[in-house]
């Protein structure tokens, strides 16, 4: 089994606070970060590095989150890194019931320290 501080996770978000939020709480808990503010820039680093997880916004300035999972579904180098959608499009009850489709999972945005962890540890082992 791999060392969690192996574990690299790229987060494409437009907003830099999430992205400070986000890149301090994974740091903090040993994972390597890489960070995309578009949704373009996110395929060619997620191609680039092949991250062990995706935390990936749903509304990107370029290219919406869903088409970006899509081109990763697609491409055979990507199509098996576990994607997390981080957004504030459904609500907390709405969670649950999209919470997880294939290697997809959801979480409402704001999401807590705790619950973010939580879905990585469970994702990654």
């Amino acid at each position: 089994m791999a060392d969690i501080t192996s574990k690299k996770i790229l987060v494409i978000d437009d907003e830099e606070d999430v992205q400070i939020y986000l890149g301090n709480i994974l740091k903090r808990h040993n994972y390597n970060v890489i960070v995309a503010a578009n949704g373009s820039n996110g395929l060619d680093l997620a191609k680039k590095e092949l991250p062990d997880l995706i935390v990936l916004d749903i509304m990107l300035p370029d290219i919406e989150g869903g088409d970006v999972a899509s081109k990763l579904s697609e491409d055979p180098a990507t199509r098996n890194i576990p994607v997390i959608f981080l957004t504030a499009l459904i609500r907390k009850q709405e969670e649950e019931k999209m919470m997880k489709t294939g290697n997809r999972y959801i979480l409402a945005k704001p999401a807590m320290k705790e619950e973010i962890l939580g879905l990585i540890a469970k994702i990654l082992g």
